[in-house]
């Protein structure tokens, strides 16, 4: 057990100070916090839904905010149709709503500290969040680190996070950003117009320079043995991959 894990997480409330929609499918929610807590980026927090019969309904959703002691945190939910908390946030939650959830969570899906080695991350929807979480942590951090994110959307309407992405991008030599569209032509020469496959990952890496140290991949469960397939015959080594995988 890390000392991440062994630290107690409890139920708090907490209020909906902003609602912003990211993508047709995915919106983020600025929870402010009654008692405000640090964590690591790439952890989640457990959020907890009550009906007026009592009965609960619970997901883990993980933290898109940059690690730092702050009221304010940032959940990005993808609407999932057959999901039974995510349509709640995306048809009936407003400003000032109160919800329940607890965290920080997770002592094993974390930006590794120190950073000094070259990193890549896979994602794909709303696994794109930790992985957002990680960047801002690293840009919080001014740390230079190579980081090479390969992300895979739908259409380009889909790609979360995709103005400030493109943002860094400009400003930052040493991040690497790749896009699969699956579903039209890709916007960009540099991105990739199919589902991800281990030429992908390896054309992403050349272009980080060297070998990545750590490697994260996170979506849904189709997703992450696609992508986690890519990257070990891209001649990747399993033990320097790490994955999260995400429902409804």
């Amino acid at each position: 057990m890390t000392e991440i894990d062994a630290q107690p997480a409890s139920w708090q409330s907490c209020v909906i100070d902003e609602i912003v929609q990211q993508t047709p499918s995915i919106k983020s929610f600025f929870l402010l916090l009654r008692e405000p807590f640090f964590h690591t980026a790439g952890q989640h927090v457990d959020v907890r839904l009550t009906a007026p019969n009592g009965y609960q309904a619970m997901r883990s959703y993980s933290i898109a905010s940059s690690a730092a002691s702050s009221p304010i945190l940032e959940l990005a939910i993808e609407r999932l149709p057959d999901g039974e908390v995510s349509p709640f946030f995306h048809d009936v939650a407003a400003p000032g709503d109160e919800i329940e959830l607890r965290g920080p969570l997770g002592g094993h899906f974390l930006w590794p500290e120190p950073a000094d080695d070259p990193v890549l991350l896979i994602g794909a929807g709303s696994g794109l969040v930790p992985l957002m979480a990680m960047i801002r942590q690293r840009q919080a951090l001014a740390q230079a680190v190579p980081v090479a994110l390969l992300l895979s959307a739908r259409t380009s309407r889909d790609v979360l996070f995709s103005s400030e992405l493109r943002s860094i991008e400009m400003r930052d030599s040493a991040l690497v950003l790749a896009v699969a569209i699956t579903r039209e032509a890709p916007m960009r020469a540099s991105d990739f117009g199919r589902r991800i496959d281990a030429e992908m990952v390896k054309e992403t890496i050349a272009r980080l320079g060297r070998d990545p140290a750590h490697v994260f991949v996170c979506g849904s469960n189709g997703f992450v043995n696609i992508a986690t397939d890519g990257a070990l015959a891209a001649g990747l080594d399993a033990s320097i991959i790490k994955t999260e995988r995400y429902g409804g």
